[in-house]
């Protein structure tokens, strides 16, 4: 998938900026589809800092807009239904610095789908502009470790292997355990 993003930015080098938050703004708002590709071909074609900032830049405004979106289209019907999960209905009724901390803590957890954080949020009593304090903070860090791992992987240097082998034992475990279940 990055490949097919890196031919995009080469083709249209002076759009590739747009491309990437446009991008980013689309990979948000559905929801589940992680970033990670992206983040790796931003940081391959524009360098480890640019394409970290133009990663934030596009998270950040796929966030808000994914935010007002889910807000507008799902708040009634979807709190019905989630009321199975108490760790989103404690989001959902959280407000204020309560909801500021909950909201940051789960940004900071890279492998969190953003998607489900921010349609809870929507949905939930939280105000718009707590949830994009938060989610600025929350971020940032988590997108700096993505950015570094990713970084190390396609350099594929003694940090990037041991993050490839952490990443396999994660896999491993993970599909061992769902396997028993």
């Amino acid at each position: 998938m990055s490949e097919t993003v890196l031919h995009f930015f080469r083709e249209y080098r002076e759009w590739a900026i747009l491309i990437s938050i446009v991008l980013n703004i689309f990979i948000a708002v559905l929801g589940l589809v992680p970033s990670v590709f992206l983040t790796g071909a931003n940081i391959i074609f524009f360098g480890f800092w640019n394409g970290t900032l133009i990663s934030f830049i596009g998270e950040a405004a796929g966030a808000m807009v994914s935010f007002a979106m889910y807000r507008r289209g799902f708040k009634r019907v979807s709190r019905e239904k989630l009321k199975r999960y108490p760790r989103v209905v404690k989001l959902l009724e959280t407000k204020g610095k309560e909801a500021f901390i909950l909201i940051l803590s789960l940004r900071l957890f890279p492998f969190v789908p953003s998607g489900i954080i921010t349609f809870a949020s929507a949905i939930g009593a939280v105000s718009a502009g707590i949830f994009i304090a938060a989610s600025l903070i929350g971020k940032l860090p988590a997108l700096l470790l993505e950015a570094y791992s990713v970084y190390n992987l396609t350099e594929w240097n003694t940090e990037g292997k041991i993050i490839a082998g952490l990443l396999a034992v994660m896999v491993i475990y993970i599909t061992f355990k769902k396997g028993r279940s």
